[in-house]
């Protein structure tokens, strides 16, 4: 389940903000290191993690912006402590529309922080000094950084680049809805209650959402989803609408009967495997290769009232797992740079570099060269990423076609760009779409 993101209330009783600004700038710290940002967050006090997690998402949004900043302002890069704590702060300040605090208080509060920390106090005139300073010259100071493409798009230099290379007329779009926040999506359980009936139940608990055939809900205001109603009886599970795709794409027009046999590749935590079951009467076989990953797989079928066989292991390696009998489906969801998702983890943009775009290609090549094999003749692969580089979506593809003289393409979505509202190219009984970035490729196998 993607984090979900939690306005910061003010309300009596939240802790301190020198508290969260300490913990965010630790966030950050960690992530720089090389660490996910969710497991940066898990590792945040659950008193301060609502807040600290909600300045976290703010932060990464402006994180370039902040560091060009920064880079102005001291132009010799501070202890990496102290580098985070002023980075964090610009950020949240730099973009005063939407700042979630007033920005004095903002860096009264930072100046805090880092008189509280052994690791910056010996720095707190010097953050001081920094913060005022930008109080003082913000105008100019973001000038001297509007030229910067990290600093006016939020994301890598190397990242900008590449989407200006390879979409030349949309980079501008895919970035700014890339920057944006996503709608709390859900895919309706049409095993265990209808679309009507589910939108009715969440309109009689008061919660707003926009229903969109043939089974996802929007809602417009983020909540804990375990408060939903019908959490508990498996009525929903929580899928962005381009993620919604891969299960009606695979099996579409396949007459599959209960003995068919779909495949859900690199299946963790189980969303598309859930999806496959709710819509076909096949037999499906989920396969994780993390043991760590694989009980939210369980649990998430549990809820929903639905059986799949759980595997553990590498779908790159067959013979570890297969039992030698065809499939006559398979879904590959695989492992890329989850560009984008960029919506819900606005860390990801930081964590990537350029070179794992092709460290990745070469993985998601060896997965598709090794389940070929292992599907009929007449069957189906569907190759799908997270990703909006074209390396992991249609020059995958077209390599494979030329490696494999068995293999023909069908029609498929092909690449899906983040959309923040308006027209989608999702168009479903003429209904707009809000989802991430995907890149679906469907295969068919003929005879050699």
């Amino acid at each position: 389940m993607p984090i979900s993101e939690h306005p910061l209330s003010g309300a009596a009783g939240q802790p301190a903000l020198w508290r969260q600004l300490q913990a965010a700038a630790s966030v950050l710290r960690a992530q720089r290191a090389g660490q996910s940002g969710s497991a940066a967050l898990d590792a945040v006090d659950p008193v301060l993690r609502p807040g600290v997690q909600s300045l976290a998402f703010a932060v990464w949004r402006n994180l370039g912006r902040a560091m060009a900043l920064r880079a102005v302002l001291a132009a010799k890069p501070p202890p990496a402590a102290v580098d985070a704590l002023l980075c964090v702060t610009l950020a949240l300040c730099s973009d005063a529309a939407n700042a979630p605090y007033d920005e004095f208080t903002l860096v009264n509060q930072a100046v805090e922080a880092a008189k509280r920390d052994t690791r910056t106090a010996g720095q707190a005139a010097f953050v001081n000094a920094c913060l005022r300073r930008f109080l003082r010259e913000r105008a100019s100071l973001v000038a001297q950084t509007d030229d910067l493409p990290q600093a006016q798009w939020n994301h890598p230099a190397w990242w900008i680049q590449r989407l200006q290379a390879e979409q030349p007329q949309r980079w501008q779009s895919i970035l700014q809805a890339s920057n944006t926040q996503a709608p709390l999506t859900l895919r309706v359980n049409l095993r265990q209650t209808s679309l009507a009936a589910f939108a009715q139940a969440l309109a009689e608990a008061g919660m707003a959402a926009r229903t969109v055939a043939p089974a996802t809900v929007y809602l417009e205001r983020a909540v804990a989803v375990a408060r939903l109603p019908g959490y508990a009886q498996g009525w929903f599970s929580v899928q962005d609408a381009a993620a919604q795709r891969a299960a009606p794409l695979l099996l579409e027009g396949l007459a599959l009967g209960p003995q068919a046999r779909v495949l859900d590749a690199c299946a963790a935590p189980g969303g598309k495997t859930g999806h496959l079951l709710e819509i076909t009467s096949a037999q499906v076989t989920a396969l994780e290769y993390e043991p760590a990953r694989v009980p939210r797989i369980h649990a998430n079928l549990q809820r929903l009232g639905l059986q799949a066989q759980v595997l553990t292991g590498d779908a790159g390696d067959p013979a570890a797992w297969w039992d030698g009998q065809l499939f006559d489906a398979v879904l590959l969801d695989a492992p890329c740079t989850a560009s984008g998702i960029v919506r819900r983890h606005p860390d990801v943009r930081w964590l990537r570099r350029e070179a794992d775009i092709g460290q990745l290609a070469q993985s998601q090549k060896r997965l598709m060269d090794a389940l070929w094999p292992l599907l009929r003749v007449g069957g189906r692969m569907l190759y799908c990423t997270c990703s909006v580089f074209a390396q992991e979506g249609p020059q995958q593809v077209q390599a494979f076609l030329a490696r494999h003289s068995d293999a023909r393409a069908l029609p498929a979505d092909g690449s899906l760009w983040p959309q923040s509202g308006g027209a989608s190219p999702i168009v479903l009984d003429n209904a707009a779409y809000d989802h991430d970035g995907f890149f679906y490729g469907l295969l068919e196998k003929h005879p050699a």
